[in-house]
Parts: C-alpha cells; sequence; structure tokens
C-alpha cells in the first residue's frame, strides 16, 4: 500500500522558540520528514526566531544534529537533510522586548509567499504579547495563521484573558491550537471506527457499554519541566487538554460532516454535558497522587520532590477521576481517566468495556466468559484491538477463551506511521482546523476542571504517595473497585 502525500502551497512558518526542545525534537524532524515525502514546496522557508546569539550555519549545523538523534533513518538521507537544510533561516529576535523585530520583519518581506504561519513554541505569557507585536507591525496578512501551544492559561479567567489578547490580532478561523494527541493515526482512526463502519456505532451507547477507561501514562519523570510543572500538576498539563478531547472524540454525536465546525460542535456538547466535579463530590471521585522514590527502568529514581528541589510540594503527578456524561447516549456510563508520571510503563490507551452478555448458555465446565473489551493503543505500538470470546481448539467439550482480534498499523500497512506533529503542521499550512480546539472547547474545559482544581485547594484533599514504577496510589484502584470494576492492564 502506497501513501498519497499532497504538496501544500509556498509558505513561510516562523517559529517563535526556534532553538527550543519542542522545535528540535518534534518540529524540525516533523518538517523534515514531509519534506521528504515532497510536501514542501521549493521556495518555502522556515525561519527560527530565538534570542540565542548564533550564525545561520551554527543554527542548521544544530538542526543537523538534531535529525541525526530523531529521525531513524537520517544517516542514510544527507541529500534530503541538506535540501532541508536549505529551508531553513534564522533570525535573532526577543520576543518579550524590541530587539530584533524590525529584521524579523524585514525578512519576511523579502519573499512573496502566499501562506505565513507564526509557531509560538514559547512559554504561554508570551502568547499575547507576540500576536500583539505582530499586528501591530503589520505581518499578518488573510493568509497568516497563529499556532498555539498548550498550556492556554493556568485556569479559566487566564485562558480567556489569553485568548482575547490573541483574538484581537487573529480571527478564530486562523488561530490554531495544537494538541498533539488529535494528530495521532489511532485518535482519528477511533472516528473511522465509529463513523465509517457499522458495526459499532449502534452499540456505542449506555444500552450496550458498562464503561469507558482513558490512561495515558508516563514512566519518565518531571526531568527539566520541574519549574512548570510544579506550577501545574497533572490535572491542568493532561486531563484539561488531552485526557478530555479524547474523551470528546469517544463520546460525542456524529457530526454532520468531517469538518472543522461540524466536529468542534460536537466535541463542546460533551464538554458541556459532563457532571460537574466540585466540593461535593471530588473527594469521592477524584484522586490524587505524587510519585516517592522507586524504581523505574531497571533503575533507582528519586521522589518528586527530591527531583524538582523543594522540601514539600502539593503538586499531583497521578490524577484519577471518575467522570460522567449527562446525556440520553452516556447515560450511567462511567468514564474512568488517569494519567501519571513514573508509573510502571509508558503507554496511552482508551479501553471501551462492553457489557457482559446477560447468560451463558454453556454452563460452568466452559470456563469465564469475559465482556468484549475494544482497545485503542495511542502508544508506544499505535493499532486497534477487539478482545473476543472463542472456542478453545481440539476436542473434549467446549471450552471458551478470550482472543485478540489485533492490529498494529505498523505491521498491518508496512509504512511509517507519520508523528502527529507532521500532520499537524501540515493541516496548519492547508488552513484546516479540524484537529485543533476551538476557543469556546478551551473555555467549555477550563469550566469542567477549575471547580475541581477549587475543591481540591478549600477542603486540602490528600495528595498519596505511590512508589516510582508501580500504577500510581492504591486510592486509584478503590476508586474504580468500589464500582466492580478494574483498571484495564495492557495485555489479553
Amino acid at each position: 500500500m502506497v501513501s498519497r502525500f499532497i504538496a501544500v502551497d509556498p509558505f513561510d512558518l516562523v517559529v517563535f522558540g526556534g532553538t527550543g526542545d519542542l522545535a528540535y525534537r518534534k518540529l524540525y524532524p516533523g518538517l523534515f520528514h514531509r519534506d521528504g515525502d515532497g510536501q514542501l514546496p521549493e521556495s518555502s522557508r522556515i525561519i527560527a526566531v530565538s534570542r540565542r546569539d548564533q550564525s545561520q550555519d551554527a543554527f542548521r549545523s544544530s538542526v543537523a544534529d538534531a535529525l541525526k538523534d530523531h529521525v531513524d533513518d537520517a544517516h542514510t538521507r544527507q541529500e534530503g537533510i541538506k535540501a532541508f537544510l536549505d529551508k531553513l533561516h534564522f533570525v535573532r529576535a526577543d520576543a518579550s522586548a524590541d530587539a530584533g523585530w524590525d529584521d524579523l520583519k524585514t525578512f519576511l518581506d523579502t519573499d512573496s509567499n502566499p501562506v505565513r504561519a507564526f509557531y509560538l513554541a514559547v512559554a504561554p505569557n508570551l502568547f499575547g504579547p507576540i500576536c500583539q507585536r505582530i499586528g501591530s507591525m503589520a505581518m499578518d496578512t488573510d493568509a497568516t495563521r497563529v499556532v498555539i501551544e498548550k498550556p492556554i492559561g493556568h485556569d479559566g479567567d487566564s485562558a480567556r484573558t489569553t485568548n482575547a489578547a490573541i483574538g484581537q490580532v487573529f480571527s478564530e478561523d486562523r488561530v490554531f491550537r495544537i494538541d498533539h494527541y488529535l494528530g495521532k493515526e489511532t485518535v482519528q482512526n477511533l472516528m473511522a471506527l465509529r463513523f465509517a463502519n457499522a458495526l459499532f456505532e449502534p452499540l456505542w451507547n449506555s444500552a450496550h457499554i458498562d464503561h469507558v477507561q482513558i490512561t495515558v501514562a508516563e514512566s519518565l519523570g518531571v526531568g527539566s519541566r520541574g519549574p512548570y510543572y510544579d506550577t501545574a500538576g497533572a490535572l491542568r498539563d493532561m486531563v484539561q487538554n488531552h485526557i478530555l478531547q479524547l474523551l470528546c472524540l469517544v463520546a460525542m454525536e456524529p457530526p454532520a460532516a468531517f469538518n472543522a465546525n461540524a466536529v468542534r460542535d460536537e466535541k463542546l456538547k460533551i464538554l458541556r454535558a459532563l457532571r460537574p466535579i466540585d466540593e461535593s463530590n471530588a473527594s469521592l471521585v477524584t484522586v490524587r497522587g505524587q510519585y516517592q522514590a522507586g524504581a523505574s527502568q531497571g533503575g533507582a529514581v528519586p521522589a518528586y520532590v527530591d527531583e524538582i528541589g523543594p522540601a514539600s510540594s502539593m503538586t499531583e503527578t497521578f490524577v484519577a477521576l471518575k467522570a460522567e456524561v449527562e446525556n440520553w447516549r452516556w447515560a450511567g456510563v462511567p468514564f474512568y481517566l488517569r494519567t501519571g508520571k513514573r508509573l510502571a510503563t509508558r503507554t496511552s490507551d482508551l479501553v471501551v468495556h462492553f457489557k457482559a452478555i446477560p447468560h451463558s448458555i454453556f454452563g460452568s465446565s466452559a470456563g469465564e466468559i469475559t465482556s468484549n473489551k475494544l482497545i485503542i493503543r495511542l502508544q508506544p505500538n499505535e493499532g486497534v484491538e477487539l478482545s473476543i470470546m472463542i472456542k478453545d481448539p481440539g476436542p473434549g467439550g467446549m471450552r471458551l477463551r478470550k482472543v485478540p482480534l489485533d492490529m498494529a498499523f505498523q505491521d498491518a500497512f508496512n509504512v511509517r506511521s507519520p508523528d502527529a506533529y507532521e500532520r499537524l503542521l501540515m493541516d496548519v499550512l492547508r488552513g484546516n482546523p479540524t484537529l485543533f480546539m476551538r476557543r469556546d472547547e478551551v473555555d467549555a474545559a477550563w469550566d469542567w476542571i477549575d471547580p475541581i482544581l477549587d475543591a481540591w485547594e478549600r477542603t486540602g484533599q490528600k495528595v498519596n504517595g505511590y512508589r516510582a514504577g508501580t500504577w500510581g496510589p492504591s486510592a486509584s484502584i478503590a476508586l474504580i473497585e468500589r464500582d466492580g470494576r478494574t483498571w484495564h492492564e495492557d495485555v489479553l
């Protein structure tokens, strides 16, 4: 099977924070792959903006090193690397001051590429000021877009302030709030499974589904993100954006069409239908945790507080929640959400647990009949798995066993699965915002998250310790087992 890649129009992509970790680790490798597949026109320019004082040759050399680190076959693609590096440029400018902005404007004015995109891979407090300066210096055109990385605000009020500042310069259809989870192949296949097949949608409701689990687990600690993370925590860092977006894609009604407003309208309805969690119920349906010293990836690792420096911290590195969508389709179906750092393994999966059969005709000698599960693996090995019951082959009576119908995308299609940023960057350049968050989605997500944060602060809800290398605090197990259910493990 051969993938078909459609070139985008010539463009200027300006990356603020162009010498930062995100740019080297994700943006430049992603663009390199798209260039190698012929999607980037020859005249396109990728312009890194940074306060760092370096020559263009030094910048290109640093990107070449990053490609060798983050592109598997970079050593065999030297000619492609050279062609890609020729598209790279460096402009020294200060995102928070006047220095260098005139140089940037002059450089942009030297070409007439029809599409211009500004990617803000910088601290969130700079989103508004950078957009304001782009507007005041007349660097935006009708075909100009701006890409905003998470987090958008620290709470609902700050998010609205940031979005208002951006909106003074860029109309909503030109603002691309990126959530890289929405660019993952498996996440998009969730929509294909639901809406391109007659098999699942008739069963996609409370009559047939018992519950849904969403897990985003990381085996690493906070690392260099410690200063930011200690002011955010797992609820803001992961649940408010990535996990709620996944929940929306599972729970939303079929959109009228696969376009930006139709899809995002349906996601917004789910966010607004979430049962509130506040002081009245937060202690019953939420669990906070923080990793302590333990073992991870075969070696000893320190506790969170030792990793970030302060003697004590109430920041949660793990959170589990029981969410409910209050509408006709999902009434009575719990959504169990959990995410954390320093957990047993790195995995992200979405598991739809169907209800058990109402009656077994086979008797106890056939063995236990377990309910069907649809498992959508986001990482590390993207794929879709359906567990079903079959007869164990051979004579000797009816013996039942559970087996997986498993499709790993890498094996099924024998092609490299593009990184999420590759797809999303191309959508930005095409002006397609379907897989990006709309402003009212961000507001609705914070409207659900803020009362949880307030409840934790007002009640002083405990942050449970858990040993690094485990699946989180025991209270998270109790959260789901109170309902007679258990967390899914990544084995059948």
